[in-house]
């Protein structure tokens, strides 16, 4: 039997693995990169390629991808992806997975970060869309005000953030809902700009355009 999301999510090294690269960021003062955020990328990045219709494995290995996409923040977040690609290598050796659908996986979570990844694969490209897609208040890590730095801020003022996609016009469309009292829109393109643009190219990767709407207003 081929090995399920299911498995991977109740791994205790998955758990483990997680739980690690959380607090190993909020340490240093990074937004939550743990369980939530795992299982909120891997469930949207299963239903992007869903509602695409892609095969349903090839949707599950994407919400595998997600899941543990950010694992190697619990070694250091620079080069996370790389690391974390490894580190999901050897566990799902463990679980016994095909060797081809390691590559697939190991492949998207070493291609997820701007800074030098590409959309490689629809896996990949399932997981980029999913991962960028999750901003909200409740990823802030920080308790204090006075310590919030501008992402903390951005996070905080986001209200909704849902990943649409419409189907019958090749469209995937990020809607969110930010609070200009605590953000402006202008904040948040300040340190999301170059996510937005790697998230055109992943949908273009899945034969869509991305769209972004703020507060009702389409973004283009």
């Amino acid at each position: 039997m081929p090995v399920s999301i299911q498995q991977v999510r109740e791994h205790p090294t998955t758990l483990a693995y997680l739980n690690a690269a959380n607090e190993n960021l909020r340490q240093i003062g990074y937004t939550e990169h743990g369980v939530r955020h795992a299982t909120r990328v891997s469930k949207a990045a299963h239903r992007v390629l869903a509602e695409l219709g892609y095969p349903e494995r090839e949707g599950e290995l994407a919400a595998i991808a997600g899941m543990l996409h950010d694992i190697g923040n619990l070694i250091n977040r620079q080069l996370h992806g790389q690391t974390g690609a490894m580190l999901a290598k050897e566990l799902l050796g463990e679980l016994g997975m095909e060797l081809s659908e390691i590559l697939v996986i190991i492949c998207a979570i070493g291609n997820h970060e701007e800074e030098y990844g590409h959309a490689t694969s629809a896996v990949a490209a399932a997981l980029i869309l999913a991962d960028k897609a999750d901003v909200h208040l409740s990823r802030v890590n920080e308790p204090d005000p006075a310590k919030h730095d501008i992402h903390d801020r951005v996070n905080l003022a986001v209200t909704r953030s849902t990943l649409e996609v419409l189907a019958d016009e090749r469209c995937i469309v990020l809607n969110m809902t930010i609070d200009p009292s605590i953000a402006t829109v202008m904040d948040y393109f300040a340190i999301f700009l170059s996510r937005m643009v790697m998230c055109r190219s992943a949908a273009a990767r899945l034969q869509c355009k991305f769209g972004l709407v703020i507060n009702g207003t389409v973004l283009e």
